[in-house]
């Protein structure tokens, strides 16, 4: 491709709307530009690099026997509403009606729909196991678009879903989609790392989340170096506390704390650590109202304890709810009298002689002990922190942010049960097909990609998926020898299969190298002074030094570097 044929509106500042690297670099290097928040096109550029991308994708579902097809971006209503899940889309969901005043939406999710194609056309064992994946635009108006396409409401995904008879064949297809994932990211080159996760939301179901490290990543994951552990922070297990010297439980007492509404403003007042404390949260669980109970110095978390309660909406209950719970105010509430259902910590239930909010305003109790002064289930529903050991080995844990890119998921019957997704067994009997669920969000993969390959001049494309293998820079188009090596080179390049950009704008070498350092190309063959020697400057962009050699030798070099690296 000749450079001065090429639609590439590069840019020489960073756009004011831009706040993370990988954004800037995408507009100023021409490979997107916004058409409205969370909405971008894909320049002829960004396209390429993106289409490279879900090519390592289909040759990798390729090797596990995954099957590719297309599914509509315009989905009927009636598809969700076996699951009941078209009731329970809320804004972030992109509905509209057709003429005859019929309900859709902009797909954003696809478990109904690939359960309805394969219910209506496999029926035997004999068909099973199955793995289909599409590459597909979805749409998601999110509250809060930014960071480029790392958040976007339009964004292009990997989903597949395997199709199994029976818990073993689940666990296969689980392992080889988790394998297929890992072969991917490390062809990518990108330092990730595989977390348990909860968004499964079913008995018995397993998950994991690809997260790319990155220190822009919205998630915090936390990891164990000595035994592999690793988990999203909502879904960290946190370690079981040692159980407590027996210590003798005192008579409760109330004590008058008047104003005090916070754990810290409690610790000043009573002179004690507020790991002597348990606080107590109402929350409305799909409209019921649930106490949850934490040690007073840490946190809980809301992902673990929505998990535990089984339930689809959970919130913090608002005051006149607390107040109808507890006859007191917010910041005195305690599980003692309670006559809603309790859910304690493990460390809330090894604790002893606890100070816990007394039920009544400006009050408290002291000297509470769980099971003496009342009863509640016991899980584990609090945060992980950094005082805290692996939950697995006990060695220390360590935390980072990372950029979701990709999840894997057990799904089991969830959607084949409501949705009729049978197959028939050996003895003629109908049984639901268990599925799993698989994504990969493209757009996300590109961004972090950039986050980790970019210097203070541009992008540092790796081989594999950079828009070009190499740029030709003849530093003078009107020299006749210069102009005749590079066009000789390119010719050959284009013969040996290689993706090549011949410069041939007439403008200042320091322009032209600017330009092929901002779009990231692996290798630049600066073609100047010594051409009439038949000399080239061969320079990676990984920031290698240049080196100077014979143009044969360079074609050579070039070859090797691309066979290798690509």
């Amino acid at each position: 491709m000749y450079f001065s044929k090429m639609f590439l509106p590069t840019m020489r500042e960073v756009p004011a709307e831009a706040e993370i690297i990988s954004h800037k670099l995408m507009l100023r290097a021409g490979l997107i530009r916004k058409q409205a928040s969370g909405i971008y096109s894909y320049l002829p550029l960004g396209l390429r690099v993106l289409k490279k991308i879900e090519n390592i994708l289909k040759e990798e579902m390729e090797r596990i026997g995954a099957q590719e097809l297309l599914m509509p971006t315009l989905i009927p209503a009636e598809s969700f509403f076996e699951s009941g899940r078209w009731e329970a889309f809320g804004p972030e969901i992109f509905k509209l009606k057709d003429r005859s005043d019929r309900d859709f939406c902009l797909g954003p999710v696809y478990e109904e729909i690939f359960a309805e194609t394969i219910k209506n056309s496999v029926r035997s064992y004999r068909n099973l196991p199955l793995i289909l994946y599409q590459i597909q635009t979805k749409y998601r108006d999110d509250v809060r678009p930014r960071f480029g396409v790392l958040r976007s409401r339009e964004f292009i995904m990997k989903d597949a879903y395997s199709f199994d008879r029976n818990q073993e064949g689940l666990d296969i297809s689980y392992k080889q989609m988790d394998k297929a994932y890992r072969r991917i990211f490390d062809r990518l080159g990108l330092d990730y790392k595989v977390v348990e996760a909860n968004f499964c939301t079913m008995e018995g179901s397993e998950a994991h989340k690809f997260m790319v490290i990155s220190e822009i990543g919205e998630d915090e994951i936390v990891y164990c170096d000595a035994c592999g552990y690793a988990a999203s922070m909502e879904n960290a297990r946190c370690p079981k506390p040692e159980e407590s010297e027996k210590a003798e439980e005192m008579a409760v007492e109330k004590i008058y704390t008047p104003d005090i509404h916070t754990i810290s403003e409690l610790s000043g007042f009573l002179g004690c650590e507020p790991s002597k404390m348990a606080k107590t949260l109402i929350f409305k669980a799909d409209n019921e109202l649930v106490a949850a109970m934490v040690r007073g110095d840490r946190e809980l978390n809301e992902a673990k304890l929505k998990n535990v309660l089984g339930c689809r909406k959970l919130e913090i209950a608002d005051a006149e709810s607390v107040r109808i719970a507890t006859n007191a105010e917010v910041g005195f509430a305690g599980p003692i009298g309670l006559k809603i259902k309790i859910i304690a910590d493990h460390e809330v239930a090894q604790g002893k002689n606890l100070i816990v909010g007394a039920n009544e305003t400006d009050y408290h109790l002291i000297n509470v002990n769980i099971g003496r002064d009342f009863d509640a289930e016991i899980h584990d529903i609090r945060k992980i922190a950094e005082d805290d050991v692996c939950p697995c080995c006990d060695k220390t844990i360590a935390f980072a942010r990372g950029i979701e890119a990709g999840y894997i998921c057990k799904l089991g019957a969830k959607y084949s049960e409501p949705l009729k997704c049978n197959y028939i067994d050996e003895s003629g009997s109908e049984r639901p097909m268990l599925m799993g669920g698989y994504g990969i969000d493209i757009n996300r993969l590109m961004a972090a990609i950039i986050e980790k390959n970019n210097d203070e001049k541009g992008i540092i494309w790796p081989m594999e998926i950079a828009p070009y293998h190499v740029i030709i820079v003849p530093v003078n188009v009107l020299d006749e020898t210069v102009m005749k090596i590079a066009r000789n080179m390119y010719e050959k390049l284009i013969e040996a299969n290689v993706e090549v950009i011949l410069d041939d704008r007439n403008e200042r070498a320091g322009v032209k190298f600017n330009d092929a350092d901002l779009i990231g190309i692996p290798i630049r063959i600066n073609i100047g002074r010594k051409a009439a020697e038949r000399l080239v400057e061969l320079k990676p962009r990984n920031g290698s030094e240049a080196v100077t050699m014979p143009v044969d030798e360079a074609l050579e070099k070039i070859l090797s570097q691309v066979k290798e690296n690509n």
